[in-house]
C-alpha cells in the first residue's frame, strides 16, 4: 500500500495525523513489457504479484488480473492485513513464508533488490520469482501493463480495459478520481490541521458530486464498457463506508446515502471480477489496526451491515455492456477465493 508510511514501520503507524501527509512515490518504476525494454519481459511464470486485500492499490491488481485472465501467467501472494515494523508478511501461509517465494517478509524482495532501500514496503509488487528481487511497486502503471503489454497471456474473451480510442478521457477521469477520491480519502484521514483536513474533504466531495452527476445516466464512468477508470474508482467506494467514513472522518454522507454512486458500485460489486475479490474483513482489520495514531485503541468496529452489496441495482436498465465484446471471467481461482468472513 503506497499510503501509510508507506506503511511499515510502528513508529510511521503511530504518526497518523500528526505530520501533513504526502503519498510517496513507486521508487521501483520499472515496467515488464512485452519487449522487455526495462529488462524485465512478458513471461509466463516468471514473476509473482504480491498484494493485500485490504490496500485500495492492491486491489486493483487483483481485479485486473481477475477481469483478463492472467491467473495462469502471473501467480499472488496475499499478505497479512496487519504489518508489523518488518513490513507486509506471509502469516496466512504455512510456516509463515510465501511458498514460492519463499520469503516471510516482502521487504526480503526489496533488499535483494536494494540493500538499505530506506523507503516504505508497498503493495501491489511484483518480484521476479529466480532472483527474488522485487521488479516494480508503481501502482499507477502496474494495471495499464496488464492491459497493454500483457495482452499475450490475456484469456479469450478478456474485455479492453484501456481502450485507445478512450484513453485520453479515461486518463482524464483518472487523474480527477486520483487526486481526489483515490487520495483525497488519505488526505483527510491522516490530516495534522483543521484547515488541511477541510481542503481534502472538500476537494473529496466536490469530486464525489461531480461523478454522481456523470454516472446518472450513464452506466460506466467512460464509453460503454467497463475500463481501468472504474476499477480505480470502485476501490475507494467500497472501502468509503467500513472505513473512510468513520476512521478517515469522510462524513459528509455514506455512500449509501447517495442513490447513483450507491446504485453504481453495487453494479461493479456483483460483477465477476470486482466483488469477488473484496475482503471486508481485511480491510477492517487493517485500517483500524496499523493507523495506531488515528486509532489507537485498536478497536475494529463490528457494522456496517454488508448486506446491501448484495441487493438489486437497476443499473442494467442504463445499458452498457460490461466486457464489451468479450466475456466474463470464470469462477475464482480454487485458492484465491475470499473467506466466508470477508463477504457480505
Amino acid at each position: 500500500m503506497p499510503d501509510p508510511a508507506p506503511g511499515n514501520d510502528a513508529n510511521g503507524n503511530r504518526a497518523y495525523g500528526h505530520k501533513p501527509f504526502k503519498r510517496s512515490r513507486s521508487h521501483f518504476a520499472d515496467r515488464i513489457t512485452a519487449d522487455g525494454r526495462d529488462g524485465w519481459p512478458v513471461a509466463a511464470g516468471r514473476y509473482r504479484l504480491v498484494i493485500s486485500r485490504a490496500c485500495p492499490w492492491a486491489s486493483r491488481a487483483v481485479i485486473s488480473r481477475r477481469l483478463l485472465g492472467l491467473e495462469d501467467a502471473l501467480s499472488m501472494a496475499i499478505a497479512d492485513p496487519i504489518q508489523d515494523d518488518r513490513s507486509w508478511r506471509f502469516t496466512l501461509d504455512p510456516g509463515d513464508r510465501d511458498p514460492v517465494l519463499g520469503i516471510r517478509f516482502l521487504s526480503e524482495a526489496y533488499d535483494a533488490r536494494e540493500t538499505g532501500y530506506p523507503g516504505g514496503v508497498s503493495v501491489p509488487a511484483i518480484v521476479d520469482i529466480p532472483s527474488g528481487q522485487l521488479v516494480t511497486n508503481d501502482f499507477q502503471q502496474i494495471t495499464l501493463d496488464f492491459a497493454t503489454e500483457w495482452t499475450a497471456f490475456h484469456r479469450p474473451g478478456a474485455p479492453d480495459l484501456y481502450p485507445q480510442a478512450h484513453r485520453a478521457e479515461i486518463d482524464e477521469v483518472m487523474t480527477g478520481v486520483y487526486q481526489d477520491v483515490n487520495n483525497g480519502v488519505y488526505r483527510a484521514g491522516f490530516a495534522s490541521s483543521q484547515d488541511e483536513y477541510d481542503v481534502a474533504f472538500d476537494g473529496l466531495f466536490r469530486r464525489l458530486d461531480l461523478l454522481s452527476e456523470r454516472l446518472t445516466d450513464r452506466r460506466y464512468l467512460v464509453g460503454d464498457t467497463l475500463t481501468e477508470a472504474d476499477i480505480r474508482l470502485f476501490t475507494t467506494l467500497v472501502r468509503f463506508d467500513p472505513v473512510y467514513h468513520g476512521h478517515f472522518k469522510c462524513n459528509r454522507f455514506k455512500l449509501a446515502e447517495d442513490p447513483v454512486l450507491w446504485a453504481y458500485a453495487k453494479d461493479l460489486f456483483q460483477t465477476p471480477g470486482f466483488g469477488d475479490t473484496v475482503d471486508f474483513h481485511h480491510i477492517k482489520e487493517h485500517y483500524y489496526r496499523v493507523h495506531s495514531g488515528i486509532n489507537p485503541t485498536g478497536i475494529v468496529p463490528l457494522g456496517p451491515d454488508l448486506s446491501g452489496w448484495l441487493t438489486p441495482h437497476h443499473r442494467e436498465e442504463l445499458g452498457g455492456r460490461p466486457f464489451g465484446d468479450g466475456t466474463p471471467p470464470g469462477p475464482v481461482r480454487a485458492g484465491e477465493e475470499v473467506p466466508v468472513s470477508g463477504r457480505p
